[in-house]
């Protein structure tokens, strides 16, 4: 294969994965470690990636639109939900984050009285079919491909709100950048909720660990319950049991 070929296979694998090692771009693209360093040498002095521990991260990863992440890992999605979904009450208030898996919560909530805050369009369409789920927009302009509203003028009334749980989705999470999200416009949001709410839940499936996006809105140890399909490493459960964060793996 041309270098040049090659160069450009391994940007846009980088870019369609966020965050890779660089023991998996060998076995990738079947060539030396030393060949790997030199192509990511280029792309880093390109602007195109940068290095990270271990790997190396696409600079400015695209942003997926919400209908093409809702399809991704569907029934993982469910399970997470349905589990975080137990651990709402009667009379809650919560915060549901736009997110794929987020969203799914709905289904599990629709027959309980709660009053659901949002900045997702797809969380207050589904609400709608049920009186008894009282919902409050975040408001402000929507963001088409994510379905979320963001840049709130006021944000002293997402401030004045009394959370008692909050649904957080990410793009990614990692030790060392900590609960991340691809979207600027949304992450200011996400930062005050985490901080008005008494207990923060974090949905996130196993693909998400180790990687992250371009904004960072709260460290992994705001987080008190981490719930995904699947536990991750020993060092992320080392973490969580240091940091008083509970992990919960979804049932089968």
């Amino acid at each position: 294969m041309l270098k040049t070929k090659r160069i450009k296979q391994i940007q846009d694998y980088i870019i369609e994965h966020n965050t890779v090692s660089l023991d998996e771009l060998v076995t990738v693209f079947d060539v030396s470690k030393n060949t790997i360093r030199r192509d990511i040498q280029e792309l880093v002095e390109g602007g195109e990636v940068k290095k990270v521990y271990g790997g190396v991260s696409a600079v400015n990863p695209p942003l997926i639109s919400f209908n093409d992440r809702k399809s991704r890992n569907h029934s993982e999605k469910q399970r997470i939900a349905k589990t975080a979904a137990e651990y709402v009450t009667d009379g809650d208030i919560i915060y549901i984050d736009s997110g794929t898996t987020t969203l799914e919560m709905i289904e599990y909530i629709k027959h309980l009285n709660l009053t659901v805050i949002t900045s997702n369009l797809d969380v207050i369409l589904g609400s709608l079919p049920y009186g008894n789920l009282n919902v409050i927009s975040t408001g402000g302009v929507l963001e088409r491909k994510t379905k979320s509203f963001a840049s709130i003028k006021n944000m002293d009334l997402l401030k004045a709100y009394n959370i008692n749980k909050a649904f957080m989705a990410s793009t990614g999470i990692s030790l060392s950048s900590g609960v991340t999200n691809s979207s600027p416009l949304e992450s200011e949001i996400k930062q005050i909720v985490v901080e008005r709410s008494q207990e923060v839940f974090l949905l996130v499936d196993h693909n998400k660990f180790g990687k992250y996006a371009l904004m960072t809105y709260c460290k992994l140890e705001d987080i008190d319950y981490l719930i995904t399909d699947s536990l991750p490493g020993s060092d992320y459960q080392q973490f969580a049991q240091e940091n008083n964060i509970k992990l919960v793996a979804a049932d089968e």
